[in-house]
């Protein structure tokens, strides 16, 4: 019902491609992005709807290998197959990168001067599995992953101006492995975002429709949340813009 072919984001002249999963070539073409593009690849975990597409991804980026480039960073489970179990990424296709790095949380990757990966915590049934926060000298972005509500996850977010969260469940709803509306708001009110997105929708959040839930999340705790759809754009940059200003002013 919706797409799974991941979150593109460019911050100075780096692009990201975020969680490829099934239909990342084919979305990409539809709304306009180059793979060739991309410089990072962001894997968070083993899960199909997050890494099937990444052999084909680079693949694309590389032209098959005949232009080795790129950087892959992915969760263990995704990297080395995690607990004993077989690898997403093919020998073939790590010898089209420049780098591949098998990361847990905590840890922390620059990329020049300007901008910092930060992998994250999460609480989920993949034990490898983590969230990033990708940081520039203007801007924070938080990404939870899949991950059920911990307190910890609070501190992990702190600090992010947009705040990306895999939000399944509808507000009464529960989940072991993904976030929930209510799970939303109680992140939201701590970490207090200048955008809020939510995104990865299950079946009964999108029976009772994404943007009512985003709207009834911004009531609740007055920061401004957008519901993700399919080709949606938003230009960090104005958002980071407006923060100087607004730092400026006050």
């Amino acid at each position: 019902m919706r797409a799974s072919g991941g979150i593109v984001i460019r911050l100075k002249n780096i692009q990201f491609h975020l969680d490829p999963g099934p239909g990342a070539l084919v979305r990409a073409q539809e709304y306009g992005v180059s793979l060739r593009s991309n410089n990072i690849l962001l894997a968070s975990h083993s899960n199909l709807d997050h890494c099937n597409d990444l052999n084909a991804v680079i693949s694309a980026m590389t032209h098959d290998g005949l232009d080795k480039n790129g950087i892959l960073i992915g969760s263990k489970s995704v990297m080395t197959g995690g607990d004993g179990e077989r690898p997403f990424i093919t020998r073939k296709h790590r010898k089209y990168l420049d780098k591949f790095l098998s990361l847990e949380s905590g840890n922390n990757v620059k990329f020049g001067k300007d901008i910092e990966l930060q992998t994250l915590k999460t609480k989920n049934k993949d034990p490898h599995s983590i969230g990033f926060k990708i940081k520039s000298d203007k801007i924070s972005i938080g990404y939870t992953g899949d991950t059920s509500f911990f307190p910890e996850l609070i501190d992990e977010l702190k600090g992010s101006d947009i705040l990306i969260l895999n939000n399944l469940e509808p507000f009464g709803y529960r989940s072991e492995d993904h976030l929930s509306s209510d799970d939303s708001v109680r992140i939201i009110s701590a970490v207090r975002p200048r955008l809020a997105i939510i995104t990865h929708f299950g079946q009964k959040i999108l029976e009772e429709n994404p943007i009512y839930q985003a709207r009834d999340i911004q009531r609740r705790t007055n920061v401004q949340t957008v519901a993700a759809r399919d080709g949606l754009v938003i230009d960090p940059m104005t958002l980071a813009a407006s923060l100087r200003k607004r730092k400026i002013n006050t």
